[in-house]
């Protein structure tokens, strides 16, 4: 119920935002609006003030919305209304009323991240986890609990990073951007200043999901190797593992962190029965030793390890709020690298360089608002500041049937000065339908293998 609540809630917020882009630069410029409309299909709901020439409408298909202004190429116009068609405007005026509604998508982005800057959000500190052996970090030398400081590509200014989120978005940048990453630490083992380069650059880009953040090694932030919530009769509970305890060694190994402790164990059973080992650990302020034999379980096509029990401390967390001043330029700042982050990962889908499995449908995007809001505030304000990003920069594309083809027919309007004609206005139209309707099949797609894997 949370989910389909959130999801409609986000989804109701950020159209009716886009359409009021549309609904106002059309005011502005003198065009009357016939009607305004939140879904399509069989308005369920509609109403219209005195005097107003705009009906407002609620459709019974909620998956967009449009606004109808008063146009002769749709019908026919009274000869005293014609000033206030949209086919009659200046095309500057036409140009701003097709692109107010992407870009009140973007200011509405901007605001929401501003929003959560003010409010203040609590994210993972910048403390690394041990890297995945083998691993971009493991051979740059990074061992785990090292405190990232600063970070920065090798062909631009460090900056410093305020949370484990702002070193997450650099490592994608870098991913997507094939630019090689700088960390400087200050590591409690070493207190003096030390460098690492990640090599990016020799990333294979085409997913940039949980495998990518494996091979780069850094998967997650630092959580202390302490025992949670027990399954009665598992391994854990077998061996007299309690709640609370901290492993500091598994048989000759010392263990760093839970990352590690988890890697340990999952790889434990992955070829035979897993043996009893000896385990370390701290249980309040006694040092223990405890013989713990992991139970052997199948995952998909493999056997890992697994002892039935929560393995992971919560990471130490710090509080990131802005002023008024900041957190707005801030908010600009993330929503100007989101959208150029959400058009370079479309460029590369569309010549071959990242999957199409990276496109998402409604189904993934309800799933998503549900768990957000399941989260708080902040995180439900991020989510629907990401997909009103999403939303604004996929209408800018120069695709017929979107903002962005209505604005492409501009352009050539303005370059040869007549617009396009009725023909190729069709045939186009036909094309970004086809365009459209292939890149939902593959979204949906997408989405309900998700749900089954």
């Amino acid at each position: 119920m949370l989910t389909l609540a959130a999801f409609a809630l986000a989804l109701g917020l950020l159209i009716a935002v886009h359409e009021l882009g549309h609904y106002a630069m059309a005011l502005a410029c003198g065009v009357r609006v016939l009607r305004f409309s939140i879904g399509f299909g069989k308005p369920l709901y509609r109403w219209q003030a005195k005097g107003s020439a705009t009906e407002f409408v609620i459709g019974a298909f909620p998956l967009g919305g449009y606004v109808r202004m008063l146009d002769e190429r749709e019908a026919a116009v009274p000869e005293e209304q014609r000033h206030l068609a949209f086919n009659r405007q200046a095309l500057g005026s036409r140009i701003a009323i097709v692109a107010a509604g992407p870009l009140a998508n973007l200011l509405l982005a901007v605001f929401l991240y501003a929003l959560v800057n003010w409010i203040g959000i609590q994210l993972p500190a910048p403390i690394l986890a041990s890297p995945v052996p083998g691993s971009i970090a493991a051979e740059a030398g990074v061992a785990g609990g090292e405190r990232i400081a600063r970070a920065g590509f090798v062909d631009a200014e460090l900056q410093d990073l305020v949370s484990f989120e702002d070193l997450r978005w650099f490592l994608t940048r870098g991913t997507l951007e094939k630019r090689d990453l700088r960390l400087v630490r200050f590591g409690s083992a070493h207190p003096e200043r030390s460098d690492w380069v990640l090599r990016l650059s020799a990333l294979d880009s085409a997913e940039v999901d949980a495998d990518l953040f494996q091979r780069i090694g850094i998967s997650g932030p630092f959580s202390q190797a302490e025992i949670g919530q027990l399954v009665p009769g598992a391994a854990a509970d077998r061996a007299g593992l309690r709640p609370g305890d901290v492993v500091r060694q598994v048989g000759t190994v010392p263990v760093v962190d839970g990352q590690q402790l988890r890697q340990l164990i999952r790889a434990s059973a992955a070829n035979a029965e897993a043996p009893a080992t000896l385990w370390r650990i701290n249980r309040g302020q006694a040092t223990l030793e405890v013989l713990v034999k992991p139970d052997r379980a199948p995952e998909g096509q493999l056997w890992v390890g697994k002892i039935g029990a929560y393995v992971g401390a919560m990471p130490e967390s710090v509080l990131v709020r802005y002023g008024p001043l900041t957190g707005l330029w801030q908010g600009l700042i993330r929503c100007w690298d989101v959208s150029m982050l959400t058009l370079r990962m479309m460029g590369k889908m569309l010549i071959g360089e990242a999957s199409l499995k990276n496109l998402s449908g409604p189904l993934t995007i309800a799933d998503y608002a549900g768990k957000s809001a399941g989260m708080g505030l902040t995180q439900y304000l991020l989510f629907m500041a990401l997909i009103s990003v999403s939303l604004g920069v996929l209408n800018l594309l120069p695709l017929p049937v979107l903002d962005g083809g209505h604005l492409m027919y501009y352009l050539w309007e303005g370059i040869t000065g007549k617009p396009v004609s009725e023909a190729w206005m069709e045939r186009l139209q036909r094309g970004g339908v086809a365009v459209l309707v292939g890149m939902m099949a593959i979204a949906l797609f997408n989405d309900i293998n998700r749900l089954i894997n």
